[in-house]
């Protein structure tokens, strides 16, 4: 994944777009990098990995360093950026969040037009943003550039462009897979994934751009350069798992959605009669507290915290990147209340299952500790196919996903057309995908939130929201 902010102001915005930027940590973990712009110096850039050290502690040093009226800065999880770009259009800055499926394509259309060379990373692949930055450059303006671009790409790009005059762009995804939002106050505007990182800084609530819309940012003004399309695909694990409890995307919070996609789970399994007679109803931090918390309000079953997650050390577990050691820290990070674990029965609700790596290790950290029965319940459904869109996942293979392990060991390749039976926990397919998960895993019991529950939860338009993941539909 990854996440942006930028800022346009009368005034010097770099402790803005500092904090801004920060906000977004929690939505990648391998690099990061501001550009400011200022009217007599013009551009100043710094990028760095962030991979065992967070943005904030990072970029401390860099801010005496920094000045400007404009600036743009990011998290990300995929390519060093931002980068600064020379070209017809002028020199800009340039940031993207999204995928390029197709990017060995895109590289070979360029060599036979006779362009000669892109700069390679270290793994041999071109860096996603620069090969952005040249389909933009095909054309002779920064709306035509930037449409091209989602045009040619297979994937998404939502980014923002750091201009030579101070002026920020930003684009949203032709089909709006991620939410950019627009805050001003009395000095200028600025653009975020976040909202609740420009609320804290002082900036009010402004605009939600549409999918494909296209606006420019001055102290002065917001203005649309591309009008919004008519068909949208928001991500709904922005909601389920990766978005900041205090966010708002197309008008739903999700906090609140969290709460409410919790009480449809434990509603609908009380209408079922699957609701299991437990002690106490527990989130697996820290996503899954909320969902946990919804399902105990509405189940009526007192809501607990077994462990607490030690965070001061290794504030994101989902670092470093050796999945080995990032088992270990997960497991060491796991702080147990024994007084609430010991002889009781648990029911967890997890903000998804993906590999099932690391809640395996928590259930048997759980019985460890003496817990009497361990019950699991995932916030969406079992998710069948790995994203196209947005890389939320690390998974590089459908089959690194626990639910298609579970359906190909049970019935090989032909398990492929039944994906649709195995995802509803109704069907008999349905019914063993989740004794055999349980068997394997060592649950007492398990139970998916289906995908209608999840949908109605968010709050939004079904045909508006993306559920690849669970349903393999575009």
């Amino acid at each position: 994944m990854g996440g942006f902010f930028g800022a346009v102001s009368k005034r010097d915005v770099v402790m803005d777009v500092f904090f801004g930027v920060d906000y977004h940590s929690h939505l990648g973990t391998k690099r990061a990098g501001m550009i400011f712009h200022d009217e007599k110096d013009g551009f100043q850039r710094e990028i760095h990995s962030i991979e065992n050290t967070p943005f904030r502690t990072k970029f401390e040093k860099d801010l005496p360093d920094f000045h400007g009226t404009s600036g743009i800065g990011c998290i990300s999880d995929t390519f060093p950026q931002p980068l600064l770009v020379r070209s017809h259009l002028g020199v800009f800055g340039l940031t993207t969040v999204g995928i390029i499926n197709n990017a060995n394509d895109i590289m070979d259309s360029f060599f036979e037009t006779g362009e000669k060379q892109f700069m390679a990373m270290s793994s041999g692949k071109v860096n996603g943003t620069e090969l952005t930055a040249a389909l933009i450059n095909q054309k002779q303006d920064f709306v035509s550039g930037i449409r091209h671009a989602q045009e040619v790409i297979d994937g998404s790009l939502t980014l923002l462009i750091l201009k030579s005059d101070g002026s920020i762009i930003a684009a949203r995804d032709k089909m709006g897979r991620l939410p950019v939002l627009v805050g001003k106050n009395e000095d200028g505007f600025c653009v975020s994934f976040e909202s609740f990182a420009y609320s804290k800084l002082g900036y009010e609530d402004d605009y939600e751009l549409g999918p494909g819309e296209i606006v420019e940012l001055t102290r002065d003004s917001c203005t649309t350069l591309a009008e919004a399309g008519d068909q949208m695909r928001i991500c709904s694990f922005l909601w389920t798992y990766y978005g900041y409890p205090n966010s708002n995307y197309e008008g739903r919070n999700v906090e609140v959605m969290r709460y409410r996609n919790g009480a449809i789970m434990a509603a609908d399994e009380r209408e079922r009669g699957t609701l299991p007679d437990i002690d106490y109803v527990a989130g697996v931090p820290d996503s899954g507290v909320p969902h946990a918390i919804g399902y105990a309000t509405e189940s009526g079953i007192p809501f607990a915290r077994p462990f607490i997650k030690y965070t001061p050390t290794w504030p994101r577990s989902f670092m470093p990147s050796n999945q080995e050691v990032r088992n270990r820290v997960a497991k060491m990070k796991q702080i147990p209340v024994p007084e609430l674990i010991a002889d009781q029965r648990l029911l967890f609700v997890d903000d998804s299952i993906v590999r099932g790596t690391q809640l395996r290790e928590t259930v048997d950290f759980l019985y460890e500790c003496g817990a009497k029965e361990v019950h699991i319940r995932s916030a969406c459904p079992p998710i069948m196919y790995g994203c196209k869109y947005l890389s939320f996942s690390s998974s590089k293979s459908d089959m690194e996903l626990i639910a298609r392990r579970v359906v190909r060991d049970l019935e090989g390749d032909e398990g492929v057309e039944h994906l649709d039976e195995y995802a509803d926990s109704s069907t008999e397919r349905g019914k063993c995908l989740l004794r055999t998960i349980c068997e394997d895993m060592g649950f007492d019991s398990l139970g998916f939130q289906s995908l209608e529950g999840m949908i109605e939860a968010i709050g939004i338009d079904p045909d508006k929201l993306c559920t690849y993941c669970w349903s393999g539909k575009e």
